[in-house]
């Protein structure tokens, strides 16, 4: 089914829209959530997440918007909610070590690192404006910031992303001169 007919039936439509809807924006959102949460594991778990969000609340879907747009916005504050859960668990003692299984991880352990050192909104941010190549008015509506504040929280995220990886490049090319 194509993205604007899916776009006009989603809101009354059933379990045959909601599969064309994974069909269609199942692995973009992956890797968006992927990114948001440098996780490939709790990607999946976001976007699992995401599609019943949507699916449940389809009656709430506006026609003449973009679908798209939509599913980014409930995967966006799905990673943070998610986000937030992490933060509050790092302080609840554990009771067994797990250690986490990083090979089906599709980020650069450095790249990986430099991301981490952004928050969650600004991984998102980036993630949109560069892999997912989406305007500031589409990040507008998925965000529901102003455009403008939107181009400045990327300038400053992105700069926060060239430094930590400069740092990281400084450190190697140290390494190679010893």
């Amino acid at each position: 089914m194509e993205a604007n007919i899916l776009d006009e039936s989603f809101s009354t439509g059933g379990e045959y829209e909601l599969e064309c809807a994974i069909e269609l924006y199942g692995q973009p959102l992956l890797r968006y959530c992927h990114n948001i949460l440098c996780d490939y594991h709790k990607a999946q778990d976001a976007v699992q997440i995401t599609f019943i969000k949507a699916y449940n609340k389809r009656n709430s879907f506006k026609k003449g918007y973009s679908l798209s747009t939509w599913l980014y916005s409930i995967a966006y504050n799905t990673c943070m909610d998610i986000l937030r859960k992490r933060k509050l668990l790092f302080f609840i003692p554990e009771s067994n070590n797990n250690t986490e299984d990083t090979s089906t991880d599709f980020i650069s352990e450095d790249l990986k690192e430099a991301l981490l050192k952004l928050t969650g909104a600004e991984r998102a941010l980036i993630f949109s404006r560069v892999i997912d190549e989406k305007s500031y008015k589409e990040l507008e509506m998925i965000y529901q910031v102003p455009a403008a504040t939107l181009r400045k929280q990327y300038e400053r995220a992105k700069n926060k992303l060239i430094k930590a990886l400069e740092k990281k490049n400084s450190y190697y090319n140290r390494l190679e001169e010893s």
